[in-house]
């Protein structure tokens, strides 16, 4: 990669300088993140997957990246948020890139930016530095994870060979619409004329198969094109043009897995003429699946689960594979939560399944206060009575408070947040190091 200013920078100083870089977060548009990718001239050579949805789109990312890797091919991959280091969101042959890497592709993405003075998002300026990284690396294809929504999202200035959506439900209604059918609209904006565009959520709004048809879109929705039968120890995909059996059940734990496989194959057979894979590529690739964060059972006594589950949707999966783990005696949730989330559509799908409520602060201008999260707990119908529900200034804190309180007989549930997920692993992370 050519050698250009800002050398001096490390990693933290770049990520510093790009969250204070745009007045705003979230600005949703492509105008000016397409014109800096036309600067940069980022065309690229290979084929490009993009996966949308509400959730369980990096799932189905890292479920592709797998399989397509067991299969000898080059593989970017560009999914978010992170959990422990901003280095998790862009992989090349499943190898997180280098501080140096990126602090080279930042540069690269801030001497286009600075020629015509445009202002970028802390995600479009990873994302054009994320597709700088693919094309130098000359890879053989590519996954993109949307961040938000699709149709206004940095990802979609690079158009698809294949789109997936995963699910559509709400979250970031201030942002993608207060219905299913706004929402759904927004996610098919990723797919592309001629292309295939791939669904795998079981109630498919009206706007999403109206988008396909109007841009003329290859649709291929699950339980009509594709799907999934399951058995106790392994499961069959089929398609209107392929079957693949007694496949192993993804190494990704959770109920909604084997749709987001059933997907990603689907999406995988697109490229078999110029991309093919075996079934051993399917099945090892499956089995090496890791995702961290999505229903992770953790090592020890208690046990102890992560899900950055954040949304209604994502909180009642999230309760079923609960209930089909063994039983426990009880089940303690550290529980905390950015305010802009419907707090109150997640703690009503899984309050049922919660006997201890430790409600925790996270510092961050979104971020929840305990005392806020207490309050959704009482309109939800939670009582405290002294032993269901304690509050805390951090995740840490209510972490530390459950594994001193729950027994070998309890489990002790992580969820509301990315940041919550984080800070319990940074945690662990700690404590290990110190062993």
């Amino acid at each position: 990669m050519t050698e250009l200013n800002f050398k001096h920078k490390t990693l933290s100083d770049w990520l510093i300088y790009l969250e204070r870089l745009h007045p705003k977060v979230i600005d949703m548009g492509l105008d000016r993140v397409n014109q800096v990718k036309t600067l940069l001239n980022l065309t690229p050579r290979f084929p490009i997957i993009t996966v949308g949805g509400t959730n369980g789109k990096g799932s189905t990312c890292i479920m592709m990246e797998s399989i397509m890797s067991r299969a000898g091919y080059q593989v970017g991959c560009y999914i978010s948020p992170h959990l422990l280091r901003y280095n998790e969101r862009i992989r090349i042959n499943r190898q997180e890139v280098s501080d140096k890497e990126l602090c080279e592709a930042f540069s690269v993405v801030e001497v286009a930016r600075m020629k015509n003075d445009v202002s970028l998002t802390y995600f479009e300026f990873g994302t054009l530095a994320a597709m700088q990284l693919f094309i130098e690396a000359k890879v053989d294809i590519v996954i993109l994870e949307v961040g938000l929504g699709g149709r206004l999202d940095a990802v979609n200035v690079f158009d698809a060979d294949c789109a997936v959506l995963t699910s559509i439900d709400l979250d970031h209604i201030d942002y993608l619409g207060d219905t299913r059918e706004k929402i759904g609209f927004e996610k098919a904006g990723i797919f592309r004329r001629g292309k295939a565009a791939i669904c795998s959520e079981l109630n498919i709004p009206v706007s999403v198969s109206n988008q396909a048809e109007l841009i003329g879109a290859d649709f291929m929705c699950i339980g009509e094109h594709f799907g999934h039968s399951d058995y106790k120890n392994s499961w069959n995909y089929w398609s209107v043009k392929s079957r693949y059996l007694s496949l192993p059940h993804p190494a990704l734990r959770g109920v909604y897995q084997l749709r987001n496989a059933s997907a990603c194959l689907t999406a995988l057979n697109v490229f078999k003429d110029s991309l093919p894979i075996t079934l051993n590529d399917i099945r090892q690739g499956l089995l090496d699946t890791e995702l961290p964060g999505r229903f992770q059972v953790l090592p020890g006594r208690p046990i102890t689960l992560l899900d950055v589950a954040h949304n209604p949707s994502a909180v009642r999966a999230l309760g079923i594979n609960l209930a089909h783990m063994d039983r426990y005696r009880k089940t303690y949730a550290v529980f905390a939560v950015l305010k802009d989330k419907d707090m109150i559509g997640i703690v009503q799908a899984l309050m049922s399944k919660i006997d201890v409520w430790l409600v925790a602060s996270i510092g961050l201008l979104r971020g929840a206060s305990a005392d806020e999260i207490v309050q959704v707990l009482k309109l939800a119908g939670i009582k405290n009575n002294g032993e269901a529900v304690f509050m805390f200034p951090d995740p840490v804190a209510a972490y530390v408070f459950a594994c001193k309180k729950a027994t070998e007989d309890d489990r002790i549930c992580v969820f509301g947040s990315f940041h919550t997920v984080s800070e319990i692993m940074r945690y662990r992370n700690l404590v290990k190091y110190h062993q």
